[in-house]
């Protein structure tokens, strides 16, 4: 199966072609070595479709995305929302089993925490929530960051996924 051929062909409605591409690869992990290219040579909705499974993927099987971590964090910068938000959730889910490999969006996701887009703020929160919780390293560090974070944000929505995720680290 050529995932970019069947992402330019399919007559799949948008959900059915991210469930069947999940499906796919869940089935077949090799299929996740065409990602690379794609999300560096596809259009944005290429992209976006191929990170959103990555997500999907990301929340049960973590480790099967970490090789492809650094692609990921090379689009938190996109300028697509959906490829930002996106790629902040996959981050936030692969933290919990890689917190090492996820270090590197750190920067990246603090830019975004300005971002207009509400939805990109939100998946940028889970994300550093996820990574403050998982990597002590950092921990003190991001928390601090999360504060001033919070005293500047407007929508309490995203203020409650930051907020979420001190409770849990201050448990």
């Amino acid at each position: 199966m050529n995932i970019l051929d069947e992402l330019k062909s399919s007559r799949k409605k948008p959900k059915e072609l991210l469930s069947y591409l999940t499906e796919q690869i869940k089935k077949d992990h090799k299929l996740l070595t065409q990602f690379p290219d794609i999300l560096k040579n596809g259009s944005s909705v290429e992209k976006g479709i191929c990170i959103e499974v990555l997500e999907y993927i990301s929340k049960d099987q973590p480790k099967l995305v970490e090789p492809y971590v650094n692609f990921i964090i090379g689009s938190l910068n996109d300028d697509s929302p959906k490829i930002k938000w996106e790629s902040a959730r996959v981050i936030g889910n692969v933290s919990s089993k890689c917190p090492n490999s996820v270090l590197k969006a750190v920067d990246k996701l603090l830019a975004n925490t300005n971002d207009k887009s509400t939805v990109v703020r939100w998946s940028t929160a889970f994300a550093l929530g996820e990574i403050a919780k998982h990597n002590f390293n950092i921990q003190s560090t991001l928390i601090t960051e999360i504060e001033k974070i919070i005293k500047k944000e407007q929508n309490n929505g995203v203020k409650n996924v930051y907020l979420k995720a001190l409770k849990l680290i201050n448990k």
